[in-house]
């Protein structure tokens, strides 16, 4: 298979209509290309330019080949930006750009993903401390892209804004178009290439050598877009993966190759206040990247915030699990006492007075212990979790006791991701019997022991909905490397979202639940996760507080860098093959099962 075909662009500042009229001769002369990557400043300067920019935007005019940027500012990039942010597309994890429109992809803040076998990093916008909503990095976005420096694999493309200080020494003379901040991330992340706008000239370095390293950095300064001087704005390059390339071919150097640029500098401060930063440790996630201002679509049976009108209606739904929008019980009940359907799926009727239901939830006394045996036997016969339910995934099943049952999940995380599970049909596990409890503890000891002996450690988090589902708790396992950084990467996550997490230090697993059970108020949602050193985080989730359902597995699938599988259902595997998963985890299992 051939190497990649990449245009490099330089700063657009809205002249769309240049730079695809050069980017289709280039196409055609010397392609084709599979994208066109931008840096520097992206949107106009002035308003002059909006119409033409906009026309692209619009769908007016067409974008001929993919066309990622970074350089979130200018004339109309608060619009264009806060649209494509509300986009429910665009939602939870999106490294690989928010779609703008047809073949248009906004980079947004920082991340790492790979572009037609190429891994590509990248620094949005320009540095700032005044937090503003687009245009600029936060220091969370360096952070998570440091981080970079610590995973495996060698990155192709590092792309940023500005040129790095160091730059400046060899070819950018004006310190205004460089980045101290990207300095420092260059020389960790150490990028085959290092793509930068520069503000008015075309600049490529000699190849420089690396500090701890085998392979050479390029550096590439592109000029703008219709440049007065004629500077070279666009750059063909077609690179190699490095995932792909041998040892000998990674490591070749040029009789040109320099010292790293960044031996002249001085390294020392930023090597204190990096010790300082305990984020440092945190992994290159998005798991951040939700918008907090609108309310995600989420999808399956019981796992999102809309209901499914033809459930309550009918109290059945023809796409089963399959659906979209959750099945809610309590709703359906509401239904059959006459309740308003509009008061309950959006918790208010537009037709007032005019409307016959009633516009309250209903407590029918005289009928409410024979309905709620009703509603409990239909709920067992819907439910995912309950033995049962002719619903459930019984060849999931790896381990059962007598008040819990351990089964693997569809679409796993990792390998050996397991499901701990109540029997009976409850909607949490820390409000249980002392029984319960106990054999709760002997599942949770034996899989910390088995994922020990692999080198791995135990996480354990569980959603608890105040719509009373049928309660799972979760364990995942993480290598031991990564363990130090949980803490940090769901406290990072929280900040993100508006809120802190409550942490509880205890030596003993049953304490910190005890301190859990005395936090829940059944009234609301709740979540938690149990971390390896023993620490437990909690959060009582508001009345009307915006808490993704999934936060557990896309924050981990953030500290292990793979965003990809943050959703379930890119995971899902066949019968046959989730079969096979299951007996291979039985053998591996066997010697730690306690119902061995």
């Amino acid at each position: 298979m051939s190497p990649p075909r990449i245009l490099l662009c330089g700063d657009v500042l809205g002249r769309l209509n240049q730079l695809f009229k050069r980017v289709q001769s280039v196409n055609k002369s010397a392609g084709p290309f599979d994208a066109v990557l931008c840096v520097g400043q992206f949107f106009p300067d002035s308003s002059e330019l909006l119409d033409e920019f906009m026309n692209y935007v619009e769908g007016r005019s067409e974008i001929p080949i993919p066309t990622y940027f970074i350089g979130d500012y200018g004339v109309g990039a608060a619009k264009v930006l806060l649209a494509a942010s509300k986009n429910s597309a665009n939602q939870g994890f999106k490294m690989d750009g928010f779609k703008v429109t047809d073949n248009l992809f906004w980079l947004k803040g920082s991340g790492n993903f790979t572009l037609h076998g190429l891994s590509v990093a990248y620094l949005s916008g320009r540095q700032s401390s005044e937090g503003q909503q687009f245009g600029t990095y936060s220091q969370d976005d360096v952070d998570a892209l440091r981080a970079l420096a610590e995973e495996p694999g060698i990155v192709d493309f590092g792309v940023t804004n500005k040129a790095a200080a160091s730059d400046m020494l060899v070819g950018i003379s004006d310190s205004s178009n460089t980045d101290s901040t990207v300095s420092e991330l260059v020389a960790e992340i150490k990028p085959r290439y290092h793509i930068a706008g520069s503000k008015g000239v075309f600049y490529a370095r000699e190849p420089y050598s690396n500090v701890d390293a085998v392979h050479v950095t390029r550096f590439l300064g592109l000029a703008p877009v219709g440049n007065k001087e004629k500077q070279k704005f666009i750059h063909a390059l077609s690179p190699t993966p490095a995932a792909t390339m041998s040892a000998a071919d990674i490591s070749m150097k040029t009789p040109n190759t320099t010292l790293s640029p960044y031996t002249f500098l001085d390294q020392g401060s930023h090597s204190k206040e990096a010790a300082k930063r305990p984020s440092d440790s945190v992994s290159d996630s998005q798991y951040w990247r939700y918008d907090v201002s609108q309310k995600r679509q989420k999808h399956g049976g019981g796992d999102g915030d809309k209901m499914c009108f033809k459930f309550i209606y009918s109290g059945s739904c023809p796409r089963g699990e399959k659906c979209n929008f959750r099945h809610d019980t309590d709703a359906r009940e509401q239904c059959l006492r006459g309740v308003c359907l509009d008061f309950i799926i959006k918790g208010k009727c537009e037709k007032g007075p005019e409307c016959s239901y009633k516009h309250s939830l209903q407590n029918d006394d005289s009928q409410r212990t024979h309905r709620s045996e009703n509603a409990s036997a239909n709920r067992s016969k819907e439910c995912w979790f309950c033995l049962s339910s002719p619903s459930v995934e019984s060849h999931l099943i790896v381990s059962v006791g007598e008040y819990y049952y351990c089964a693997l999940p569809k679409g796993p995380l990792v390998e050996d991701h397991v499901l701990v599970i109540p029997v009976e049909h409850v909607p949490n596990t820390i409000s249980t019997s002392p029984e319960c409890e106990k054999e709760l503890g002997r599942f949770q000891n034996s899989l910390m022991m088995y994922y020990k002996n692999q080198g791995k450690e135990a996480v354990f988090f569980e959603w608890l909905s105040k719509r009373g589902t049928h309660a799972n708790l979760q364990a995942v396992p993480i290598p031991t490397s990564k363990a130090a950084a949980v803490q940090d990467i769901f406290n990072l996550a929280a900040e993100k979202l508006g809120f802190k997490f409550l942490a509880t230090k205890s030596s003993k697993s049953s304490d910190g639940r005890r301190s859990l059970r005395a936090q829940f108020d059944r009234n609301c949602s709740f979540f938690y996760v149990e971390l390896p050193e023993g620490t437990v985080l909690s959060h009582l989730i508001e009345e009307n507080e915006r808490f993704p359902a999934q936060f557990g597995r896309e924050v981990l699938a953030g500290l292990l860098n793979i965003a990809d599988k943050a959703d379930w259902r890119n995971c899902m595997l066949g019968k046959e093959e989730e079969t096979k998963m299951v007996e291979d985890f039985k053998k591996r299992f066997e010697a730690f099962d306690p119902n061995q």
